[in-house]
């Protein structure tokens, strides 16, 4: 199916539920890209173990599409000074719900409780903040359906698949905020930043 092996099936077939998809995301080591920038397709995620958000939405998006939902993807993108993070976007009961690979110890799965996609990338904000307390998330883009890259054979391509995360930049993105609400934005409190700036693994990936 879409060019999968017989072996790679059988680690994304029993990925039926998005709730299992988050948990096999979960269990990959994190990519922090020793020997340079890469954005590797789920093939290849799937060979080398492991992922940054980019290339985990884009597993989670096709073992989705393996399970009958759409293969969408959303960009939430920061300020220049932190850095964008990409979720995997799935249906239920006319609900949002989100699967994330992240470093972060908060920036995770969201339940499909959120009525618009706008809902859903708010339920990101308060938590998406600098070690000072700034809070940093500006913008979110429409759900992309990665179908569109098919004939690019994004989900197998032995090559980085750069052309997806420089699509998703220049989609269109949903302002959060207003010139006068950034101004007066309060930065996360002490306790904020000493609870909620906990990683997962030591190092720090180029995305969250």
């Amino acid at each position: 199916m879409f060019g999968f092996t017989r072996e790679e099936m059988a680690i994304l077939r029993p990925l039926k539920t998005p709730r299992k998809i988050q948990d096999f995301l979960d269990t990959l080591a994190m990519n922090f890209e020793p020997e340079g920038d890469t954005c590797r397709s789920p093939r290849l995620v799937l060979q080398m173990r492991q992922a940054h958000c980019m290339e985990g939405a884009m597993l989670a998006a096709v073992a989705l599409r393996i399970a009958d939902f759409r293969p969408l993807v959303m960009d939430l993108k920061a300020t220049d000074d932190d850095e964008d993070h990409v979720v995997a976007l799935f249906i239920i009961n006319n609900h949002w719900g989100a699967l994330s690979k992240t470093n972060h110890g908060v920036l995770r799965y969201r339940e499909p409780v959120y009525r618009t996609v706008r809902e859903l990338a708010l339920s990101y904000f308060h938590e998406y903040f600098l070690s000072d307390g700034r809070k940093t998330l500006r913008s979110y883009s429409v759900p992309v359906d990665l179908s569109r890259f098919d004939a690019q054979s994004w989900m197998t391509d032995e090559e980085d698949v750069w052309y997806i995360p420089e699509f998703l930049d220049n989609a269109r993105h949903f302002p959060i905020l207003s010139k006068a609400q950034i101004a007066g934005l309060r930065r996360a409190d002490p306790i904020e930043r000493e609870k909620f700036t906990e990683t997962e693994w030591a190092e720090s990936p180029q995305c969250r």
